[in-house]
């Protein structure tokens, strides 16, 4: 007879077995990419996204049945961005050029999304705040959103999972919400 925690161990090993699997085959696309701006168009026959950004220029991504939006009640796939254009969103992707792939996409809707660069200075996880002080001295403070991430420029982690530590050099993606910015991409540069 097997032993309780051997039966979990055997269940779990599935589950295990993809996880690894995804993570080398988003290893195996190289490193990954987070770039910010508002929809311009969605094509879903293609099943690309035209992302305008902040310079002006448009940048298109492809997406597949396992691009997930995060932010959206009625959306849930890359397809469902499709009559969104003119909504700020947040694209973490992999590869380059015309390979390049949206693995999430985060919607912001109305709501701008600005970057600031500089150095973790603290992080109080119990109130979910960071505080970044920039080049030129000033220190900012960020309350982290819920579904806030980490990229590493090798991998995307949750905040809650990977968090940030002191002395790390980021840039921050934010939005501002009633006079407090609002955290959610953390880039190691």
């Amino acid at each position: 007879m097997l032993t309780n925690p051997f039966r979990t161990a055997l269940r779990l090993a599935p589950i295990f077995a993809a996880i690894s699997f995804a993570a080398a085959s988003l290893a195996a696309q190289g490193s990954t990419n987070v770039f910010t701006g508002t929809i311009d168009k969605v094509d879903s026959g293609a099943k690309t996204i035209a992302v305008k950004t902040a310079d002006g220029t448009v940048k298109t991504v492809k997406f597949t049945d396992k691009t997930a939006v995060h932010g959206l009640k009625d959306a849930a796939k890359g397809a469902d961005l499709a009559g969104k254009e003119g909504g700020h969103v947040i694209v973490h992707s992999v590869g380059t050029g015309a390979e390049e792939t949206a693995h999430s996409v985060e919607w912001m809707g109305e709501k701008t999304v600005h970057t600031v660069d500089g150095t973790v200075e603290e992080t109080a996880k119990g109130t979910k705040t960071v505080a970044v002080k920039t080049a030129d001295g000033t220190k900012e403070t960020f309350v982290v959103a819920d579904h806030a991430t980490v990229n590493t420029g090798k991998e995307v982690a949750r905040y809650s999972t990977k968090g940030a530590e002191k002395g790390e050099h980021v840039t921050v993606y934010y939005t501002e919400d009633a006079g407090k910015k609002i955290a959610h991409v953390f880039k190691h540069l």
